[in-house]
C-alpha cells in the first residue's frame, strides 16, 4: 500500500510540474513596438531592456538618441512603464511572444488611449529586409504640411542623412523641430517614427524625382498631409524676431514662487549685475526637453562667471499642487540648479503675467538680459540636437552672445 501511495505521490508531482507554467521573463535586448491609431495605422519603435542595480529598465532608441527610463514595474505577468515626463505610461501583458496592452496620455481634460504591442529579438524598424532604396534623400528639404483639406498650413524644413536603406532626420518649424526620427526606404517608400514619451509619430511617403509626397501621423488620431522638395535654400522665418518687446518696454520683470514656495523676482540681489537667461517652458513639452538638457550643464559652466538662469514653468495644470509636481520631476530628471518657477497655465497665461511682451507664440521661448537689466535677444523655439549643425549653431551663437554681455562694462 505504501509503495502504490508512493508512486501515486511522485506521479501527481511530476504532473504538477509539467503542467506548472514557465514563468515568463521581460527578456533583456532590443524590441520592436507599435502603437496602432484609432484608425489601425501602425507606428513601430525601437526600445532596449536590460538591467541596472538589480532593477529592469528601459531605453527608447531614435536615430542618435538614447532616453533612459527607469520607471518600470514588473507585477506577476503585468509590466507598467511610466514615462517620467509627459504624462505617459504603458500598461501591458507579458506573454510567450512578447507585450500587448495599453498605452496612456493623461491631460487636464481628456485622456488618450492606443493599443501597444512588442515582440522582443526584433532591431528592425519597418521592414526586416527592405528594397533598394531608388532614391537617396540626404539633403536640405522645403516643406509643407497641410490640415482640414489645407485650410491650416505649417512650413518646415526637412534634414535627412540617408545610409544604404537608414534614414535618420528631422523637421524643422518656426517654433522647434519634431527631434529625432528613424526609418528607412523600402523602394520608393519613406518610413520615419519616433517614440520619446510623448506622442508616438510616423510618417510614410513616396519619393519621385519631383519631391516626396506622403502623410504624418501622431497620437490616436492627428493626420496632416505633407510634401516636400529640394531646396538648399530653404528658410523660415527669424526666430529672434517672432516674439518682442512692446514698443514701450526695455525690460521684463515677475515675481513666481519655487517649488519651495519661495518668492522669486529679477530684481532679487541674486540677479544684479548679472547677465540672466529667462526660459519660459513646461514640462508637457519635447524642445523644452532638449533646451534644459543644454542650459543645466550651460549653467554650471557659466554660474561663476556672472550669469543667472531662471526657468519660468506654464504648466497644462491650474491645480498648484499637481503642477508642482510635474516641475519637480522635471527638476530631478535633469539636475537642474538653478530656480524653476511656478508661473501659470500654458501659454494663456504668459502675456497676462509677462506684460512687456507681445506676440508670445512658443515654448520653449529664451530670453537674454545684460548685466543693466535690459533685454538683449528674445528667441523663440529650440533648435534641438536632431537637426544637426543647425543645432551647433545656434548653441555657439548663443554662448558667444552670453560671453559678450559679460564683457561689457556696468
Amino acid at each position: 500500500m505504501k509503495k502504490i501511495l508512493y508512486s501515486f505521490f511522485i506521479f501527481s508531482l511530476t504532473y504538477l510540474v509539467a503542467c506548472t507554467p514557465a514563468k515568463i521573463e521581460l527578456e533583456n535586448g532590443i524590441w520592436r513596438g507599435v502603437f496602432k491609431t484609432d484608425s489601425a495605422i501602425e507606428i513601430p519603435f525601437n526600445f532596449e531592456i536590460y538591467d541596472s542595480a538589480g532593477t529592469k529598465q528601459i531605453a527608447f532608441l531614435n536615430a542618435k538618441e538614447r532616453l533612459n527610463i527607469s520607471e518600470v514595474s514588473l507585477v506577476g505577468d503585468s509590466v507598467i512603464i511610466k514615462t517620467p515626463l509627459y504624462e505617459t505610461e504603458i500598461r501591458a501583458q507579458l506573454t510567450g511572444d512578447g507585450l500587448t496592452g495599453i498605452w496612456t496620455r493623461n491631460f487636464p481634460d481628456k485622456v488618450q488611449h492606443m493599443a501597444f504591442e512588442a515582440k522582443p529579438n526584433v532591431t528592425w524598424r519597418f521592414i526586416k529586409n527592405p528594397r533598394a532604396a531608388k532614391e537617396n534623400i540626404s539633403d536640405k528639404w522645403s516643406v509643407l504640411f497641410r490640415k482640414d483639406n489645407g485650410t491650416d498650413t505649417t512650413s518646415a524644413i526637412g534634414e535627412f542623412v540617408q545610409d544604404g536603406n537608414n534614414v535618420s532626420g528631422t523637421f524643422l518649424t518656426d517654433y522647434g523641430d519634431y527631434r529625432f526620427l528613424q526609418g528607412e526606404i523600402d523602394g520608393d517608400i519613406l518610413s520615419l517614427s519616433a517614440y520619446d514619451g510623448s506622442s508616438p509619430s510616423l510618417f510614410v511617403a513616396t519619393i519621385s524625382e519631383g519631391g516626396i509626397i506622403g502623410d504624418m501621423y501622431s497620437g490616436p488620431s492627428n493626420h496632416r498631409d505633407w510634401e516636400a522638395r529640394r531646396d538648399e535654400n530653404a528658410m523660415l522665418a527669424d526666430a529672434y524676431q517672432l516674439t518682442r518687446l512692446k514698443a514701450d518696454s526695455s525690460s521684463i520683470n515677475f515675481n513666481f514662487k519655487d517649488t519651495e514656495g519661495k518668492m522669486v523676482s529679477l530684481k532679487d540681489e541674486r540677479y544684479k549685475n548679472k547677465v540672466v537667461v529667462v526660459q519660459f517652458l513646461g514640462s508637457w513639452c519635447p524642445n523644452c526637453m532638449d533646451e534644459t538638457a543644454y542650459l543645466s550643464p550651460f549653467y554650471k559652466k557659466y554660474k561663476d562667471e556672472g550669469v543667472e538662469i531662471i526657468g519660468l514653468a506654464y504648466e497644462r495644470y491650474a491645480e498648484p499642487e499637481r503642477a508642482r509636481k510635474a516641475v519637480v520631476n522635471l527638476i530631478d530628471r535633469f539636475n537642474i540648479t538653478y530656480p524653476v518657477l511656478l508661473t501659470g497655465y500654458t501659454n494663456k497665461d504668459v502675456l497676462k503675467s509677462i506684460p512687456a511682451l507681445e506676440n508670445f507664440n512658443a515654448f520653449p521661448t529664451t530670453i537674454v538680459i545684460d548685466r543693466r537689466g535690459k533685454v538683449r535677444t528674445i528667441h523663440s523655439g529650440f533648435t534641438g540636437p536632431a537637426t544637426g549643425q543647425m543645432y551647433v549653431d545656434y548653441t555657439n551663437k548663443f554662448e558667444a552672445t552670453i560671453n559678450e554681455l559679460l564683457k561689457e562694462k556696468i
